[in-house]
């Protein structure tokens, strides 16, 4: 099968939203019905494509479906020189896992970040999570940083 990368539109919502739920990482997905991921999903959409400080990619087999989405930041930081890019978000279906779709979701951004004149990307891996464990990011050149630790604050 082909797989092709474009920057998303918003008819693919409905894919992206197949994604999200098949992955059963979130509990308030989880707990939602597929219409109110889907309704998520258009409004988070519509603000991506508003604004050039996002680019959402899929990957979509040549029958139309798509099989994998990465979204991306571009944010400048008064202390860097040039942006960042930062990759909140690379999910695969899981049944098409290990055919190189990540892989070239990550190659899409990396055109990206080089032609906005990005002086690096950044993303979180769960250690908890397949990719981590069969070093997915190591193998493509990604640095695990020692002494980084995660933060949050709920609101």
């Amino acid at each position: 099968m082909d797989i092709m990368v474009r920057k998303a539109n918003k008819r693919d919502v409905g894919g992206i939203a197949t994604i999200l739920r098949e992955l059963q990482w979130f509990d308030h997905i989880d707990a939602e019905s597929f219409d109110g991921t889907l309704a998520r999903v258009v409004e988070d959409m519509a603000r991506c494509l508003a604004t050039d400080s996002h680019t959402v990619y899929v990957a979509e087999g040549d029958d139309g479906r798509v099989m994998g989405y990465a979204s991306v930041h571009w944010l400048p930081y008064f202390y860097l020189q040039g942006l960042e890019g930062f990759i909140s978000e690379l999910f695969i279906m899981e049944s098409d896992r290990g055919h190189g779709i990540g892989t070239l979701l990550l190659e899409s951004i990396k055109q990206e970040a080089k032609a906005r004149g990005c002086c690096r990307l950044k993303l979180i891996n769960m250690n908890k999570r397949e990719s981590y464990h069969r070093e997915f990011y190591k193998k493509l050149g990604w640095e695990e940083r020692s002494g980084d630790f995660s933060f949050e604050y709920m609101l």
